[in-house]
């Protein structure tokens, strides 16, 4: 479908999400920067993003599951493309097959694989979800084949969190006791941690499409991601009118609705009913009543340009993922992994 019959356009800036891989590298001299590109890079297309940051130079790529992992090696053929969640007992020889890294958790995952080739060793220094418990430490093979060892960070995002220390304290530990191999620490937002936390690869994803890694400070990255909906119909109600499902915002005047393609359907949450902005032109366009499936309604009496055909800009310069997370009552990287299937995708070149 071209953009010019599509309801509603995503367009994601290939340019941009380069600029920023090259802004983490230079805030990472340590070592190299891998792209984390798992729920299809934050849900705008891991096969585009994969080609450009490839391009560009970047060798090492994230994923969470297996099946994300094989539509990127055509891509990126002589990248590390490694699977975060580990190896599920039998997948053994698709990994090899793809020349794929597993991220090994478990003693039970590490027997699995010992023999198959490089991987990586996840070591739980806090988050409690995956990887080897300090416990364990001491049964991990001194002869296994290992690339990295990584942990992942629980607050990187709030420097002032003393999670922070005791992480990086306790990798240092394990580190101190596992087989020598080059270390993987910082996401995004450890990366501007500073250099106790810099290691030989760091593993930002939400950086690379946007998304503010510093919270409470500007902003270091480029915006990537702009999102359109089309208007579909534009209508006269009265004062006193309720507008969408349950009537739970009536016209307080006379009033100009817009109806516009996108509802949580595809991915614009249900809570930003009555509370979120459009922009149209520059000037924000208030959401009036509920987000529905397909449907959004907005207050245009203030905008007499707006007429069917018309596109309102839902994500963008005027209104960044984050700031449209606070509204959501969630962040930026539910914003962007809950964008639907139904949207016009464009990609502006790299």
């Amino acid at each position: 479908m071209s953009t010019e019959t599509a309801q509603a356009v995503l367009e994601v800036d290939l340019a941009a999400v380069v600029a920023n891989w090259r802004s983490l590298c230079a805030a990472h001299p340590s070592g190299a920067v891998a792209g984390v590109v798992k729920a299809d890079a934050y849900g705008l297309g891991a096969v585009a993003v994969v080609r450009a940051l490839y391009a560009a130079g970047c060798r090492h790529f994230f994923v969470a599951y297996l099946n994300e992992a094989a539509p990127l090696r055509p891509v990126a053929p002589e990248a590390m493309i490694a699977v975060l969640s580990g190896p599920i007992a039998g997948t053994e020889g698709a990994y090899v097959a793809d020349r794929l890294t597993p991220v090994l958790g478990s003693l039970q995952e590490i027997a699995r694989w010992q023999g198959l080739g490089p991987a990586i060793l996840h070591v739980d220094t806090g988050m409690a979800r995956l990887g080897i418990a300090p416990t364990e430490l001491a049964s991990v093979p001194t002869d296994l084949d290992l690339l990295y060892v990584m942990t992942h960070l629980v607050a990187a995002e709030e420097p002032d969190d003393p999670a922070n220390e005791r992480q990086r304290l306790r990798f240092a530990a394990a580190r101190a006791v596992l087989p020598a191999a080059a270390s993987s620490f910082a996401n995004s937002s450890g990366i501007f941690l500073g250099p106790p936390f810099a290691s030989n690869l760091a593993r930002p994803g939400a950086a690379l499409y946007g998304i503010n890694p510093t919270p409470g400070r500007a902003n270091p990255m480029r915006p990537v991601v702009r999102l359109l909906a089309r208007v579909l119909a534009v209508r006269d109600v009265p004062a006193g009118t309720g507008v969408g499902y349950n009537g739970t915002w009536v016209a307080a005047r006379d009033s100009r609705i817009a109806t516009a393609a996108a509802g949580y359907a595809d991915g614009y949450h249900r809570t930003l009913s009555n509370t979120a902005t459009a922009c149209f032109d520059g000037a924000p366009v208030p959401l009036v009543g509920r987000v529905s499936m397909d449907l959004t309604t907005f207050d245009v009496t203030d905008h007499p340009g707006v007429r069917p055909g018309s596109w309102l800009e839902l994500i963008g310069p005027s209104q960044p993922p984050d700031a449209l997370a606070v509204t959501a009552g969630t962040n930026g990287y539910e914003i962007l992994t809950s964008l639907g299937r139904r949207f016009s995708r464009m990609y502006l070149p790299a």
